[in-house]
């Protein structure tokens, strides 16, 4: 009885090898990268693109073991809900407003170490942020921010207004 367990999860195994998700790889340019709207010198470029962009812009770049299931869906999912969280390549796209509110949390997740996330940055070494490269981030938001239009104050509640009619 045992043998045929394992035989069948030896053929499952095989059998998903060919059930395969779509990957994230575009060709550029992309037009609504955030290069295009925000300054983003040499030393963030290298940042961003080594820490941050397989799972938050239109083009990931593969490890080996993403061809290798049930890895793959998990690394497709992954990336799916990066991208849907924060993608640079449609970032310029953006709102003010959700401009405003990304380049905060970038730098709030930056400054608490929540990003790059330590399940990526095991394999990704290089991905891992120094206090010198945190700091050009946080400095290169801020700076990105204040290019921004100043937020809109708050409106008045429904209530307020049918108040004042």
């Amino acid at each position: 009885m045992l043998k045929k367990i394992i035989y069948v999860l030896i053929a499952a195994l095989v059998i998903i090898q060919f059930i395969r998700p779509a990957k994230n790889v575009a060709a550029g340019p992309f037009p609504n990268d955030i290069s295009t709207k925000f300054a983003v010198n040499d030393n963030v470029a290298s940042i961003l693109k080594e820490a941050c962009y397989d799972c938050h812009s239109n083009n990931t770049k593969y490890p080996w073991y993403a061809e290798v299931q049930p890895v793959a869906w998990w690394l497709a999912d992954h990336v799916h809900e990066g991208k849907s969280e924060l993608n640079f390549s449609e970032f310029a796209g953006y709102t003010a407003k959700r401009q405003r509110k990304k380049f905060n949390e970038i730098m709030d997740e930056v400054k608490e170490g929540k990003m790059p996330l330590k399940s990526y940055t095991v394999i990704h070494t290089k991905a891992k942020l120094t206090e010198e490269q945190k700091n050009a981030l946080y400095k290169w938001c801020e700076e990105s921010l204040a290019t921004l239009p100043p937020a809109e104050p708050q409106q008045q509640s429904d209530n307020t207004k049918s108040e004042h009619k």
